[in-house]
């Protein structure tokens, strides 16, 4: 018993030494605090008075110029920067610092009436028009360079300045399915890259010789009309990649000018987390991920008759999840602080939840989070959104004070300076990955066979059953090392080849445990069928045959029997012929195929291979399986009830509850409270440190 208890220590200690730090935060601070706010929206005798409030509150740092383009530069080629210099003089004066912001996301309205064709234009035709926010092609020539002249001059203003800690690029850049004239030649010349100039290549890439489809020359091709039925698959996931790139590029250029002429001063981006949209992660000049992150606005996402007031209790742990894995740290730059004005209905948040919400972003291993914004609006469009203070400039709002409590709860945590990766080691023993690629949502969602498949639902079924276990989970991408991971999912990963399968395979021989789930290379990378049996293309991994596979009528679903416990299914179900060392975990209980299977497992090399053929109604049969896993490779898990999740960082615990009742969480023995109690009630927190 000794001997287990000096290793789980040593693994603690090890843990606390491995992971190389970044250059931009200090892991003593634990995480720092900002806010939004625009200089430009008000006098400038208030901007003092302002920015001592915020140092009051308690925040450190505040954001600037994220939507001032045209107050940067009010003619093109005129700049006026002396405005925005006193703003960041008066926040030095306070104590805080600066992330400076490109304003791309709001071209001047010289721009648009002088350049109109740098205007987005939808597929149906329509062209935005200057008034509101990101109505720029970012694939337009004249809009990049007025774009990469404005951020150059900023940056040569700004980059070695010691006031500004870090850089934002434009505002949530999201994938834009543009028609601009300059998309389409863009478009072909990005085919042209891609296929070699070779028209024939793009020609057997797409299998344009169904239908009559074929091509002569790049210049015949045009953006796919996506609203018309049956257009061609594999050009409109040609299209999707295209289109992820113009931001990634335009994203990518921006960072690599503000380098030029910065020091010590990171560069990001604030993502909205639409995962399949293909772009986040994509810019390798971003120096880390951040995102966004709204959660009450009129959904019930949340549990229970007021879960409205609360959220979505695995939204932010999600995107935490997803964005800390790209270079090991993130930050979010805009988290709600009240009530929106943009929601389908814009309640109140419940007492504490913005506090859960802040609670909850630092769980996940955050290095700052900031608040959009520190004064609501008197006009525009955001006039309804909530800051920090409220209209008159200086009244503090709910969220404002629930701010300022997370501050200062984190201010006397930073008394105990452990290091950020001192975690227990029957934690980080639970540790798994989901190995994700946006491209297999597009190639799915365009052909999903069934009207009630969700592709992002079926991995959230994992996920979900993994956060209960109480396990650490990363989202990652192919380029990650799978062997860093003692378990890795492999959701209705449509697209494949034989190298990505031989990875697979390695991962397990040398002792991984790997989870494939139904829909799993049934596709090339061009999204085609392979030339051989349908599915065989991960056979010698499952050592499993597929028969076929068939698709039910939600209103009569059809039932899996495991373990003695029958579940529901109707999306998408594989009839299993199980290789000579498969065992079926799991089987059909009707229709034509009763009693083949649908789960099987096999021992590979020094791991495992798990097979899930189908994809249940509830996620129940998902958690089924995991646990099951779990427990045959002897790792304990925890069993949290949905609502409930618990992080580790810091050398502390963190417990948060989403649910609509109290929650009595077992609190590890010897472990010392921080904050809270241990009967955790809604939008609480607990905070604790385990012994050792």
């Amino acid at each position: 018993m000794k001997r287990s208890i000096l290793s789980a220590l040593f693994a603690c200690l090890l843990l606390g030494t491995t992971q190389a730090q970044q250059p931009w935060f200090n892991d003593n601070d634990l995480t720092l605090t900002g806010t939004y706010y625009y200089p430009e929206h008000w006098p400038e005798d208030q901007w003092e008075r302002d920015f001592k409030k915020m140092k009051e509150l308690g925040f450190e740092f505040t954001h600037f110029a994220e939507f001032a383009w045209a107050q940067l530069e009010p003619e093109e080629g005129k700049y006026d920067f002396e405005w925005l210099d006193k703003a960041v003089a008066m926040a030095h004066a306070q104590g805080l610092k600066v992330v400076m912001c490109t304003s791309t996301a709001t071209p001047p309205v010289w721009l648009s009436r002088k350049y109109p064709e740098i205007l987005l234009k939808q597929e149906d035709g329509t062209v935005l028009d200057h008034g509101a926010r990101q109505h720029a092609s970012f694939a337009s020539p004249v809009y990049r360079e007025l774009s990469y002249k404005m951020i150059e001059e900023l940056a040569k203003h700004y980059g070695n300045d010691s006031r500004i800690m870090g850089w934002q690029l434009d505002n949530e850049p999201a994938v834009q399915f543009d028609y601009n004239p300059a998309a389409e030649e863009a478009f072909r010349d990005f085919l042209r890259q891609k296929y070699d100039n070779n028209i024939q290549s793009l020609n057997d890439a797409w299998g344009t010789a169904f239908w009559s489809e074929v091509y002569a020359d790049f210049n015949e091709i045009t953006l796919p009309k996506t609203a018309q039925m049956f257009m061609n698959h594999h050009q409109i996931l040609d299209y999707r990649r295209f289109a992820a790139s113009q931001t990634n590029d335009f994203l990518n250029e921006q960072a690599k000018l503000i380098k030029q002429h910065s020091n010590n001063q990171w560069v990001i981006t604030n993502y909205i987390p639409n995962y399949e949209e293909g772009h986040i992660g994509g810019s390798p000049e971003l120096d880390f991920q951040c995102y966004t992150r709204y959660m009450v606005y009129g959904d019930n996402e949340g549990i229970g008759r007021r879960g409205y007031r609360v959220g979505n209790p695995l939204r932010i742990a999600l995107a935490n999840d997803f964005f800390r894995p790209f270079q090991g740290t993130y930050g979010v730059m805009e988290l709600q602080p009240g009530q929106v004005n943009w929601g389908g209905i814009n309640p109140q948040p419940l007492p504490g939840a913005v506090r859960l919400w802040l609670w909850s972003v630092f769980a996940g291993g955050s290095d700052f989070v900031c608040t959009y914004r520190f004064r609501q609006p008197l006009y525009g469009t955001e006039q309804y959104h909530y800051g920090i203070v409220g209209t008159d400039g200086v009244t503090v709002t709910p969220g404002g004070y629930e701010f300022e409590q997370f501050i200062n709860e984190i201010k006397e945590l930073r008394k105990r300076n452990v290091a950020r990766e001192v975690k227990p080691a029957d934690y980080t023993n639970r540790k798994a990955a989901i190995l994700f690629n946006h491209e297999n949502s597009w190639s799915i969602e365009r052909q999903k066979q069934n009207r009630t498949w969700n592709t992002f639902a079926h991995i959230e079924k994992y996920y979900n059953a993994l956060k209960s276990f109480g396990a650490p989970v990363d989202f990652i991408n192919e380029s990650k090392d799978l062997s860093d991971y003692p378990i890795v999912i492999v959701p209705a990963y449509q697209l494949a080849d034989e190298a990505l399968v031989d990875r697979w395979m390695e991962y397990a021989k040398n002792g991984g445990n790997l989870v494939l789930t139904c829909r799993t290379a049934h596709k090339d990378r061009y999204g085609r069928l392979p030339e051989r049996r349908f599915g065989s293309m991960i056979d010698k991994l499952t050592g499993n045959e597929m028969e076929f596979y068939d698709l039910l009528l939600p209103e009569d679903p059809g039932k899996v029997t495991m373990d003695g416990k029958e579940y529901t299914w109707n999306t998408w179900g594989e009839v299993l012929i199980p290789g000579k060392d498969s065992k079926v975990w799991a089987s059909y209980l009707d229709e034509f195929y009763e009693g083949k299977p649908a789960i099987t497992t096999r021992q590979l090399g020094k791991g495992t291979v798990t097979y899930v053929g189908v994809d249940s109604n509830n996620g129940l049969l998902e958690k089924e399986v995991l646990q099951k896993l779990y427990g045959e490779l002897q790792i304990p898990i925890m069993d949290l009830p949905y609502g409930v999740t618990m992080e580790y960082r810091n050398g502390m615990g963190i417990v948060l509850n989403y649910g609509d009742t109290p929650y009595d969480f077992p609190l590890p023995k010897n472990a010392t409270i921080l904050l809270g109690e241990t009967k955790i009630p809604t939008a609480g927190v607990l905070v604790f440190a385990p012994k050792g």
